[in-house]
């Protein structure tokens, strides 16, 4: 089950990323495009997604993941339940929601050094 805190650390150590807070939500953002927002319950997690995909995600895993509303389906994002999410996955998902708003040199550089994903914290690994 994840939450949050799994994947918060993300939010500010990721290249130009940061965390903001909008009515009372939390979002990461790279510049001006939010690429990861939780519910104000947190118990949902929307995240950057190629549209082409989202409906094979969606499909193979409805209890885990939902299109977003009707009115956001013109964008690339996915809704998941936070709490079926492992951290692990939870992070997953953040880091490549990440890669879809930066430049792919910088995602290029990531993979040179990637985060330790199965650590909640930003560590690097050597």
């Amino acid at each position: 089950m994840a939450v949050v805190d799994d994947v918060r650390h993300l939010g500010s150590a990721l290249e130009r990323s940061y965390e903001v807070h909008v009515r009372g939500c939390l979002k990461f953002r790279v510049k001006q495009i939010v690429y990861v927002a939780f519910s104000l319950d947190e118990s949902v997690m929307g995240f950057a997604f190629p549209k082409e995909e989202r409906e094979g995600l969606v499909g193979g895993d409805p209890a885990k993941f939902l299109l977003p509303s009707a009115s956001d389906l013109r964008f690339n994002w996915v809704h998941a339940d936070l709490a079926a999410l492992d951290p692990v996955e939870a992070r997953e998902l953040v880091v490549e929601a990440w890669r879809m708003v930066v430049p792919q040199k910088l995602s290029r550089a990531y993979d040179l050094a990637p985060f330790d994903l199965t650590q909640p914290g930003p560590r690097r690994e050597q």
